[in-house]
């Protein structure tokens, strides 16, 4: 199974591009979507060559979430410690966007490897802004305490209008997904590998992952949750995290992997749809080589008959041919 990869490939080559020919006054402005309906904006301008603006819109959260500026709450402080004197972030943000920073590109190090190590945290903007929260809750977590503030069930937007539920204790955290499709195939497909998804826990090599659960009606943890947000036609899946998931290094892996976890199902929905389709057309198709084996060749029956047809002779005929 494939796990997405946090640095966006083409913000991340768009950094490297412009450091590596930084005293080269190039005019960038570029725009593009990425999964989750999260969009980007780049731009440099002839004028400070140096200076790097990009802007990030996040999903249209949807009712139930809470933000603090158009932003989760922590996402500040993350891209303070994240990037430091680097960057800059601009308030208010421009226009349609719900963030955007100001990158001096004068003050990156000169040591190679750790100038790299810097592009790919920046082109993991949208991790440290979206996973600000989880990577709260979860810190917390890892030190057994919960934060007097988010005691209770909230919300966190990772799509548009769409929210997934964190549940913070202090010996444990539970994160409900909601799992919605529109296409009615995609959710029985999910359906399916949400089941065996979670049975695949109980396997031999897995008995460190966190416990999951699947269930087809809302967890006894949204109790008192608002109907709208509990709006799910491929079931609930619920993940328990203890201290020892987020130990060390393992956090950051943790935070993004429950930040893209509905993109991850959708990714193998859609692989596990077009892998069923080639196999039914290669099925349709050796079903019609079959069927045209079975024909039989009318050109070649033809000319059978035409081979042994005769010729009525006269008794003439027949008694000059004879001599």
């Amino acid at each position: 199974m494939i796990l997405l990869q946090s640095p966006s490939r083409f913000l991340l080559q768009t950094l490297l591009n412009r450091v590596q020919n930084l005293e080269k006054g190039v005019e960038l402005d570029y725009q593009w979507v990425e999964f989750g309906d999260v969009r980007y904006h780049v731009q440099v301008s002839m004028k400070n060559p140096h200076f790097l603006s990009l802007s990030v819109s996040l999903p249209t959260p949807a009712q139930e979430t809470v933000l603090s500026g158009g932003l989760p709450f922590g996402a500040i402080e993350a891209i303070k410690a994240s990037y430091g004197v680097l960057v800059q972030i601009l308030d208010p943000p421009k226009d349609g966007f719900n963030l955007t920073l100001r990158l001096n590109l004068s003050k990156l190090p000169p040591d190679e490897e750790y100038k790299h190590a810097l592009m790919v945290k920046i082109a993991s903007v949208r991790e440290v802004v979206l996973g600000a929260p989880l990577r709260v809750v979860l810190k917390n977590l890892a030190s057994r305490t919960v934060a007097p503030d988010i005691d209770q069930p909230f919300a966190l937007v990772h799509r548009p209008q769409e929210s997934f539920f964190l549940v913070p204790q202090a010996e444990k955290v539970t994160i409900v997904f909601p799992m919605s499709f529109k296409d009615s195939i995609d959710t029985v497909l999910a359906t399916s590998f949400l089941q065996e998804f979670v049975g695949a826990r109980r396997t031999a090599g897995m008995n460190n992952a966190p416990p999951c659960m699947w269930s087809p009606s809302p967890p006894v943890e949204l109790k008192g949750t608002a109907g709208e947000a509990l709006s799910a036609n491929a079931g609930f899946v619920t993940f328990v995290i203890f201290p020892r998931h987020v130990e060390g290094k393992r956090l950051d892996r943790t935070v993004w992997s429950f930040s893209t976890f509905h993109a991850y199902v959708s990714y193998h929905v859609k692989c596990s749809e077009g892998f069923m389709h080639t196999r039914m057309r290669r099925r349709v198709e050796s079903l019609i080589q079959a069927l045209d084996r079975a024909k039989p060749d009318l050109e070649k029956s033809k000319k059978t008959v035409q081979s042994r047809s005769f010729k009525r002779l006269s008794l003439k005929e027949a008694h000059t041919n004879s001599k």
